[in-house]
């Protein structure tokens, strides 16, 4: 992975960022386009942008706002249940709604995306926030953006939460849902949120897959084929 941070910046600054490297990634490899397991994804024209909601409504009809009920921090299961039984899923008993998200996206939205362009999914819901901010002007979503290549996750970011009360609360409310499916509980990080409480400006950053790059640069079929130092088989 390779990871890196803008302060004084937004989300937006970052998707640059990652237009301009993937493009010149792809110049250092001599190659048109990039391609993986039969697809090609073009970078150096206009890429695909879409937001979460609007991917779920475009690539299999599904409204994620009404999905998300009253309380989009802690939305309700029932009625997403509902919408990806109609897709001919089969959400399990005691699946959370993030998990109906990653059935329904996972196999009918995700191969999707990246080709023949790469593509922006920004904004997340808010309930899916981990730690990115709220977005200004409609708190049922966070700063949040992935890149897909090729149908493939390439990197994941966000418009950084510098809020170190709301980022306390998220902390907890993941650790009691921790306890409660595992019974498991770890101390919250209180450098980082004391960190965060000194004063942090307005950022943004993001992780990138820097093998997955190379490997859709070169082309390769396996990520094997790409690896720095191979992992010897046992």
């Amino acid at each position: 992975m390779i990871e890196w941070y803008r302060a004084h910046a937004g989300y937006g600054d970052i998707m640059e960022d990652c237009v301009g490297l993937l493009r010149a990634a792809l110049r250092a490899a001599g190659r048109p386009r990039f391609s993986w397991r039969g697809l090609e994804s073009d970078p150096f024209g206009a890429w695909d942008r879409i937001s979460v909601a609007d991917a779920f409504m475009h690539h299999v009809g599904v409204d994620l706002y009404d999905c998300m009920g009253d309380d989009p921090k802690n939305p309700d299961v029932a009625p997403f249940a509902r919408a990806a039984r109609k897709l001919g899923l089969h959400p399990a008993d005691g699946d959370s709604w993030d998990d109906i998200f990653f059935r329904i996206f996972l196999d009918r939205i995700e191969p999707k995306l990246g080709h023949p362009t790469p593509t922006i999914l920004y904004d997340y819901p808010i309930s899916m926030a981990a730690l990115s901010r709220p977005k200004p002007g409609d708190p049922r979503l966070a700063e949040r953006f992935e890149i897909y290549v090729c149908g493939l996750e390439l990197a994941n970011a966000f418009g950084e939460l510098t809020d170190a009360a709301v980022q306390r609360a998220r902390f907890k409310a993941d650790m009691d849902l921790k306890e409660k499916l595992y019974g498991l509980r770890y101390p919250i990080d209180e450098e980082f949120l004391a960190a965060l409480e000194h004063g942090m400006p307005e950022s943004a950053g993001i992780a990138l897959g820097f093998d997955r790059l190379v490997m859709l640069a070169a082309g390769a079929a396996r990520i094997d084929d790409v690896l720095w130092a191979p992992v010897a088989d046992p």
